[in-house]
């Protein structure tokens, strides 16, 4: 007998034959596009085919999370790891591709795990500047008997060029004060309130604020890799205006693009499983009614667990 899922489960794992009027509302690009075809659209397709026809010079902020170095399955397509030449050669084929759509002040936000940082880092500084390499911190993780639990991903940030747009008010973290400093009786460079006391600070590239998505959040969807809207909203808030085009090439299950939408940015996303694709579409017509973004409220990034 099939164990039914909790009531609470809120796990978006929509199957194809279930999803398929979120299918159709898909893009699929056979010919060049302008920006009006695909703008705040879910394109289904391979990334390196869809770029070449995408309008250039047209992208604010890319974000990508390519598949890491390691033999894993995506809905019954597996990426399987390559050796540290062939790897870097797979990451110079998708910059090459995406970097032509980007703005002359626009930021790269690339997503990999330890080993395949030590990769993609090299690679990202024979096209852009780099600017940082972010580490956060993830809840999750299978422990090792012969080595160190891997708890850490980085995020590389790089610009297309030496303008670039970065927002620190937009992304400053709400931190409790537990030990506060007064001087002549008034609070330090911290604030007092009924429900008390805090100090907004400024983001380092360590974040240990992330949750990872789990079954009873309204974000969760089936896909192996997925990231936290709250990741991704911090990048999108640091290096994007409202009103900006955001990409991903690798959409996977739409987080990008529905941060995008929550936080009024436009969007293209670019991905070649039907099945994500329905699932990005779903969580898109969601944003509509949940717009809210776990652990970021009333403009403030709380720190993990406390909102």
């Amino acid at each position: 007998m099939k164990k039914s899922a909790s009531k609470r489960n809120k796990t978006i794992a929509t199957s194809l034959s279930e999803g398929e009027a979120f299918l159709q509302h898909c893009l699929v690009l056979e010919q060049p596009a302008d920006l009006a075809q695909c703008l705040d659209r879910t394109i289904w397709g391979d990334m390196l085919a869809v770029c070449s026809l995408l309008p250039a010079d047209s992208v604010d902020l890319l974000i990508a999370d390519p598949p890491y170095n390691l033999t894993k399955s995506f809905n019954g397509a597996t990426f399987a790891r390559r050796k540290a030449e062939a790897y870097a050669d797979y990451t110079h084929e998708w910059l090459t591709a995406v970097k032509p759509l980007l703005k002359a002040d626009a930021s790269v936000y690339v997503c990999c795990d330890w080993a395949s940082s030590l990769i993609i880092g090299p690679v990202l500084g024979e096209f852009f500047q780099i600017r940082n390499r972010i580490t956060w911190q993830r809840e999750k993780g299978r422990g090792a008997k012969a080595n160190w639990k891997n708890g850490l991903e980085d995020i590389w940030f790089v610009t297309n060029g030496q303008q670039y747009n970065f927002n620190l008010q937009a992304v400053k973290q709400r931190r409790r004060v537990k030990a506060p400093y007064r001087v002549q009786g008034r609070p330090k460079d911290w604030v007092e309130t009924p429900a008390g006391n805090y100090r907004d600070t400024c983001p380092s590239n360590f974040w240990d604020d992330i949750t990872i998505p789990f079954w009873s959040m309204p974000e969760n969807t089936a896909h192996p890799t997925q990231k936290p809207e709250k990741l991704i909203a911090k990048i999108i808030l640091a290096s994007s205006r409202p009103g900006a085009l955001v990409l991903d090439p690798f959409l996977g299950s739409g987080t990008t693009s529905v941060v995008a939408k929550k936080l009024g940015r436009h969007y293209i996303g670019i991905e070649t499983q039907a099945q994500y694709c329905i699932w990005a579409e779903q969580r898109l017509a969601q944003a509509e009614i949940q717009p809210a973004i776990q652990g970021f409220a009333d403009g403030v990034f709380w720190e993990r667990n406390s909102f």
